[in-house]
């Protein structure tokens, strides 16, 4: 297997042979919304959203499947016609034998240009292809062919691009009667094409989306004549692969204003006949457009200008760099930067092996994905986080799909009354990362709505007076209620504390992170994420002790909110006090007609740390198991039976463990240190596997039947997969981070190492750059791009690993970097903002002194030499001092590590 090769620190990189392995795609994408997929063959599709296709969609599947690809042809005389992107059924025939041809990717953030020679013809073929930075919704094609043979070349050059030209939902939903709405012109420089209606039978509408596919050759010219229509190419019995056109049948070709109408569309794009001597070569363009015809880019240059300003666009959002003594980890790290990018503009779906969906973020997404913007765009998040708060219902739940308008919001994709526990947890995390950044505290007075829909008491009844279409979605009980930033974080953290089952954890509900826990609605109930709650109410009791230190000694708190804050801390130890109190509190936020009352910070931070105190403490006393040896760890979850799920089964010798559930208890600060370490070894032995990359989700619960326990889907997939035993690299990540932030730092850069060997490993993980969603039994990445473990390994390795973060808008410099991460020198750089002020940080461990005995000892920034402090366990640079200094230089900071 040819290894994957950086060739650069921004991320270039080759690869040969890269038409060898299956499910290999680049998302090629733009701020425009032009959402293309593409292979080292050109399979692939193209779209703005779900109802506008301009390649048919495709799965993961469909990549090999599917010989309706993007192609460009070479008929040459008296030779079978030459597919230049390896998709003709002779070039595949002899893929896997002697003949196949050369073929070399070369790639970078987000490019791909693919190189194919076939030394028998004589001729070699690079297409260069890319979406534009900006606006436009055009995917780019460029071929540059070449002879490299010792005659001279003859060939009708032909290009061949399927049209779809409608919604997703038609390809098993009357795809047949759609094609009879297609109307499809030929222009002077190519083809376009649209529906004379949107089929669907709830009301037809006109059809109004345009697709293009436009091209030129060399010389500026267009096409000499195009086929239109899917029959009159492929032929009575033929195929893509083999299209009767190119094989002797001579068609009739269309001109500019003839048409198609009523069938399945192809953009076949005839140009005029080349000969090229023998070093010589020629190229040709082609643009594909939905809505954009982008007759702009046939201009001579016009490409290549797009191109540089295509890279230079998406290294500018790759903000943070990191050098180590690792050079192919530092490019790795470029790709992943820029992965919560594709979130925003992708969501969750849109990509081959992410075909579900139809296209917006889950909640989820949404406020983990600013994670990582937080530390690469930090000025374009704070008006996204308020509105992002109108989704937060009154009784702590939330709209769980987000549209793409700022503060739209949708109350679940399939129309299904369910509530994700683990909600609620999120938005506070970000919140609080933006508060220590900024220091905008400020941000927690400010006022929002709430989303208001039939869903009442955590989804567990409907408003049966609700008026879809006189109720707007900003109303509750009649009226329109906002309420501050920080009572909404109160609401989703305390309504969940008084959502418990019978253990007295919080309810698991339709699921939490792990969506494929979901059989367990009623009796489940998740440890892990109770965990994180307690963590969460220790946050907010903190934020409410920094308002009183800032004057902020009294907030406004909805009244209905305040009775349940009141609630006696005694009553916390029977789960039926907690039920009985929840229930008195959604019924009241039905109405919501207390008013806001006045609450002292110093009372709330009590009654917070009172409640996340129960939660620790029970927690430690009820929930650590073990596997009757001599390793300990918390149990996760009960099962719909009520049953502890984990720990040594039945005193046998199955042992059962669950990675969530340590990440949270550690990452809370539940487990304490001699914990931490236990459950470092327990995972270290029972969930790690070395030939996957790392740490498992859960151990084999054994065959699906009567011993599975009644919890989820999840144990229903074959083990190793997905949810079920996979090296989930989002949780793994986050295992990693929560041991970064309770010290163990070799420990959490070992977690990291794991994942990052099996990336790079290509041989196994058969991914380009960047971190998946898991790895299968076999080692292979499953599901790339589209993760948020990228947002949460950015943050690692720039607040934990290289310990860049803020103090309450203060900067922070406290390194956790091991000794093998700094480069022959002793030298580590990142380079970030904060504050507004572009920085480059140098660690500097001349004698390798590993993170448990070395600490930061002095930084010197502009002159000025700034010591350690113990109070915060590093070097504080208060935010004033960096606001003094040049916005437009990058300050270049030098950190001194002694032991």
């Amino acid at each position: 297997m040819e290894p994957l090769q950086f060739l650069n620190p921004n991320g270039d990189f080759t690869l040969r042979k890269a038409d060898a392995t299956s499910g290999l795609y680049f998302p090629l994408v733009n701020a425009g919304g032009m959402i293309s997929s593409i292979t080292p063959t050109l399979a692939g599709d193209c779209k703005t959203g779900q109802n506008t296709y301009l390649l048919a969609p495709a799965s993961n599947e469909t990549l090999h499947e599917s010989r309706a690809t993007r192609n460009f042809w070479l008929c040459i005389p008296g030779k079978q016609p030459w597919s230049a992107a390896g998709q003709s059924a002779w070039q595949r025939a002899a893929l896997h034998s002697p003949e196949a041809e050369e073929v070399t990717l070369t790639a970078g953030l987000l490019w791909q240009r693919v190189l194919r020679e076939n030394k028998a013809l004589g001729v070699q073929a690079s297409i260069l292809s890319f979406v534009p930075a900006g606006g436009d919704r055009v995917e780019l094609m460029q071929l540059t062919i070449k002879n490299t043979g010792t005659a001279p070349l003859a060939f009708t050059p032909v290009a061949a691009i399927p049209l779809y030209g409608r919604s997703a939902d038609n390809i098993r939903d009357h795809r047949q009667v759609t094609s009879l709405l297609q109307r499809l012109c030929v222009l002077e420089q190519g083809v376009e094409l649209h529906s004379t209606l949107t089929f669907d039978e709830r009301g037809h509408k006109p059809g109004t989306v345009r697709y293009t596919v436009l091209g030129c050759d060399a010389t500026g010219a267009g096409p000499v004549g195009c086929l239109g229509s899917v029959q009159s190419f492929v032929g009575e019995g033929g195929s893509y692969d083999c299209p009767a056109a190119l094989a002797g049948v001579k068609p009739t070709w269309l001109h500019p204003g003839d048409t198609a109408e009523g069938c399945e569309m192809v953009a076949a794009l005839r140009f005029a006949d080349c000969l090229l001597a023998p070093g010589a070569e020629t190229q040709f363009t082609l643009v594909l457009g939905i809505d954009c015809a982008g007759e702009e880019y046939l201009a001579p240059g016009a490409v290549a200008r797009a191109l540089e300003a295509t890279k230079a666009a998406w290294q500018q959002k790759c903000s943070v760099r990191f050098t180590t003594g690792n050079p192919g980890f530092d490019a790795w790290m470029r790709w992943v930067t820029i992965q919560p990018e594709l979130r925003r503009i992708c969501g969750c779906s849109f990509l081959p092996h992410h075909d579900y969906s139809r296209g917006g973020r889950g909640w989820r997404d949404l406020w983990q994905d600013c994670l990582a913007l937080l530390l690469t765009e930090p000025e374009t998040v704070r008006e996204d986080l308020l509105d992002y708060f109108a989704g937060v219902r009154v009784d702590g739940t939330n709209a769980t799909i987000i549209g793409r308008a700022p503060g739209e919001f949708v109350a679940d994709r399939n129309n299904i009354v369910r509530v994700w526990m683990d909600h609620g947890f999120w938005p506070l995390l970000t919140v609080n990362l933006y508060l220590q950044q900024s220091g905008d505290y400020d941000f927690l007075m400010q006022q929002r709505g709430y989303f208001c829909d039939q869903r009442l008491a955590r989804g567990e009844k409907l408003d049966e007076h609700w008026d879809t279409a006189a109720a707007p979605r900003k109303l509750v009980g009649g009226k329109a209620v906002t309420g501050s930033i920080l009572e909404h974080l109160l609401l989703q953290n305390v309504a969940a504390f008084f959502d418990v089952g019978a253990h007295g954890m919080l309810r698991l509900r339709g699921a939490d992170w792990n969506d494929a826990l979901d059989m367990a609605t009623q009796n489940g109930e998740s440890v892990a994420f109770t965990a994180a709650y307690a963590g969460n109410l220790l946050t907010l009791a903190h934020l409410c002790s920094d308002l009183a230190r800032r004057g902020t000694t009294t907030v406004q708190v909805a009244g209905e909110l305040c009775d349940l804050l009141a609630t006696p801390a005694e009553q916390y130890q029977s789960p039926a006090s907690l039920i009985a109190a929840r229930k008195n509190f959604e019924q009241a936020s039905e109405a919501w007609a207390k008013g806001p009352r006045p609450v002292a910070t110093a009372d709330l931070q009590r009654a917070l740390t009172a409640m996340a105190t129960h939660l620790q403490q029970k927690i430690r006393a009820q929930e650590l198991v073990t596997d009757g040896a001599d390793r300990s760890w918390f149990n996760s979850y009960y099962d719909e039976n009520g049953t502890q799920v984990e720990g040594n089964r039945n005193n046998s010798h199955t042992v059962r463990m669950m990675l969530t559930g340590q990440v949270f208890t550690v990452l809370s600060g539940t487990a304490t240190p001699a914990q931490v370490e236990q459950i470092i070894r327990a995972a270290d032995w029972y969930l790690y596997s070395p030939v996957r990359g790392g740490y498992c989700l859960n151990t084999d619960f054994g065959p699906y039947g009567k011993d599975t326990p009644p919890l989820g889907r999840m144990f229903g997939f074959a083990y190793g997969h997905k949810e079920n035993g996979a090296v989930f690299c989002h949780m793994a990540v986050m295992y990693a981070y929560a041991l970064y932030s309770r010290g163990f730092a070799e420990a959490g850069n070992a977690v990291l190492g794991a994942l990052y060997r099996q990336c790079a490993h290509f041989a196994a993980s058969r991914i380009y750059p960047g971190i998946p969603e898991y790895f299968d039994p076999q080692g292979r990445g499953m599901y790339p791009y589209l993760t948020g473990a990228a947002s949460w390994l950015l943050l690692c390795m720039l607040t934990q690993s290289f310990g860049v973060r803020g103090c309450k808008g203060d900067l922070l410099l406290a390194p956790a970097l091991t000794a093998q991460q700094f480069d022959a020198a002793g030298n580590a750089v990142v380079e970030c903002s904060f504050a507004g002020r572009a920085l480059r940080i140098l660690y500097h461990n001349p004698h390798f002194v590993e993170p448990d005995a070395y600490k930061a000892a002095t930084a010197t920034l502009a002159g000025e030499s700034y010591p350690y402090n113990a109070a915060v366990g590093g070097v504080l640079i208060p935010r004033a001092a960096l606001l003094k200094l040049d916005e437009n230089e990058t300050l270049t900071m030098e950190v001194t590590i002694h032991e």
